[in-house]
């Protein structure tokens, strides 16, 4: 702020001083600290309008740029479907590029052969066959 050393600030005082008086110095210095006071009150109001100016203009920034880098993605995407496009066909017989369609039975699901004897057992299958330890004799 100001550059003022403790010398300066003295001759200030004895100035002072001399030209107010002792007997007014009390309501000089109370009149000098309104003064100050509404200095800084103004230099607040100043200061939060100009913090306020800038902050618009770093969102306008912002939000051109957002609105140049949607409308590149928007040319480089590809195009979407029209709401005619999306429609379903009226008829089941416009199905497949106008043939007609016919109720055609799902294919039966293949029979799985049975395990062999020897076979190890399906995982997600309980296990029926007894279990043999081959180093324990058989009772």
């Amino acid at each position: 702020m100001l550059d003022i050393g403790s010398t300066e600030l003295l001759m200030i005082v004895i100035v002072a001083v001399v030209v107010i008086g002792p007997k007014d110095m009390p309501l000089a210095m109370r009149t000098a600290g309104r003064w100050i006071g509404k200095m800084r009150k103004i230099t607040g109001h100043f200061r939060a309008g100009i913090d306020a100016m800038v902050r618009e203009a770093e969102l306008e920034e912002m939000e051109r740029k957002w609105r140049e880098q949607n409308e590149a993605i928007m040319k480089s995407a590809p195009q979407l479907p029209t709401a005619e496009e999306m429609q379903p066909p009226a008829t089941a017989s416009e199905t497949l590029e106008g043939a007609p369609a016919t109720d055609v039975p799902p294919p039966a699901a293949a029979a799985l052969p049975e395990p062999a004897a020897g076979d190890a057992p399906v995982p997600n299958e309980p296990n029926l066959a007894p279990a043999t330890d081959p180093a324990r004799p058989a009772s």
